[in-house]
């Protein structure tokens, strides 16, 4: 069983950066592609980054391409999102994924495993 705990959600002005931390355990991390996603106010919970199994392969939103980087430490059952320039329009509750598959996938209902989510307000 896979458990997944997000970390390092917050307040920042816009402009600022977050780094976002998902610790994973009870499951073969290293084998799974892993993703972000979030949920704004009022709005439906939205694909953000994914990065492959090895780390080499990442994709993103458009929006945040760019500001944002994902990356993993596989040795430490570790997925990171990079936030910079933060934007008012990146406030919501981000949550980690984890895939079954290895590859990239942006389609939630491939992502079997979540985390609860943290928070992250960006202030204009």
């Amino acid at each position: 069983q896979v458990q997944l705990v997000e970390s390092g959600g917050g307040l920042v002005q816009a402009g600022g950066s977050l780094r976002l931390s998902c610790a994973a355990s009870g499951g073969t991390f290293s084998t799974s592609a892993m993703a972000w996603f979030r949920q704004a106010p009022g709005k439906e919970r939205l694909f953000v980054a994914a990065i492959n199994f090895s780390g080499d392969t990442t994709y993103y939103l458009d929006s945040v391409k760019g500001r944002f980087t994902i990356s993993r430490d596989n040795a430490k059952n570790t997925v990171y999102l990079l936030m910079n320039s933060l934007k008012s329009e990146d406030t919501a509750v981000y949550y980690c994924a984890a895939a079954k598959t290895s590859y990239i996938t942006t389609r939630e209902s491939t992502y079997n495993y979540w985390g609860q989510g943290t928070q992250v307000t960006v202030s204009s």
